[in-house]
């Protein structure tokens, strides 16, 4: 296999852990990848990897590249990637990444550039470990880094966790989702991607339990988990009730949530801000099995790493 071509992005929070960001680059190296774009590790204005000019243009560029990386990359999340929707070359990315083989991987705030790039440039994008947190952590998840290279260097690939969820379930259609603050954040707007008989997964970080549970009302009272075939409950780390809550939990927000939405909700799924997470490709055909304590999600018909 010829050398994998990492092009870094910082579309969102400056690199504020900079022995993190070295640690992954020096792993994908070590791992035979060729990195690019390193300037934007030494990028910082306030709570941004660069202005907003910068860091649209580490988008833009992909249009114009004399050679597309096989990866790009995204440093970290945090927040900034919105600023950018209204500033991307949606058309000339579309004519350029669209059937090619090109991935852009991250996860959190980054779901904002995914919805955009779905909706106006209909690229399928990855929900996937970034460079400081993820390749970059002290110790590097062996799930994260397997599954990782397993989607990547294939045309499909499966992702298989247990739930609490016991009724057989056995439905289609495209992979989508990611950071739900993020993805609420966008509805109504014209990067907010229209998406029929999906299969949606959410997470998010930080974020007290009845917040997650208005959270997934909008998306319930907006109309678009109605159109699901299916919710996936990735990881919610960080979200603690409180005293005030007087009992109120995550499970009881996920529990009325499945009260009211009327399609299934399956918990469990390894994504979000947890050193665990699978590698799942927004917008690639995917199907969803659940059964006996299992859930299975099989996709393919994404771009991935040429042999």
């Amino acid at each position: 296999m010829s050398e994998t071509r990492i092009r870094l992005i910082a579309p969102s929070g400056y690199p504020h852990d900079r022995a993190a960001m070295t640690r992954g680059v020096e792993r994908l190296r070590a791992a035979g990848c060729v990195v690019d774009a390193l300037d934007v590790l030494d990028r910082g204005e306030q709570r941004y990897a660069g202005s907003d000019a910068q860091r649209a243009a580490d988008i833009n560029a992909l249009a114009t590249l004399d050679a597309l990386p096989d990866i790009a990359l995204a440093i970290r999340g945090g927040y900034g990637a919105t600023r950018l929707l209204s500033g991307l070359h949606y058309d000339a990315l579309r004519e350029r990444l669209g059937g090619s083989n090109a991935m852009l991987v991250g996860y959190s705030d980054f779901t904002a550039l995914q919805l955009a790039l779905h909706a106006r440039s209909g690229l399928c994008t990855f929900s996937g470990p970034m460079l400081g947190a993820d390749f970059g952590a002290e110790t590097l998840s062996d799930f994260t880094w397997r599954h990782f290279w397993q989607t990547a260097r294939a045309p499909a690939s499966e992702a298989a966790w247990p739930t609490s969820v016991a009724t057989q379930i056995d439905v289609e259609g495209p992979l989508w989702g990611g950071n739900l603050a993020v993805l609420c954040s966008l509805i109504g707007t014209p990067y907010f991607p229209a998406i029929e008989g999906g299969i949606l997964f959410v997470e998010d970080v930080g974020e007290p339990p009845f917040r997650i549970e208005r959270l997934l009302y909008q998306l319930h009272l907006s109309g678009v988990l109605g159109r699901q075939r299916a919710l996936l409950l990735g990881d919610f780390s960080q979200c603690r009730a409180s005293a005030y809550d007087n009992g109120y939990s995550l499970e009881h927000g996920f529990a009325q949530i499945r009260a009211v939405c009327g399609i299934p909700v399956i918990d469990g799924l390894p994504t979000g801000h947890e050193p665990d997470k699978f590698t799942l490709p927004f917008g690639a055909p995917a199907r969803l099995r659940v059964g006996g304590g299992e859930a299975r999600l099989s996709f393919s018909g994404y771009p991935h790493l040429s042999p």
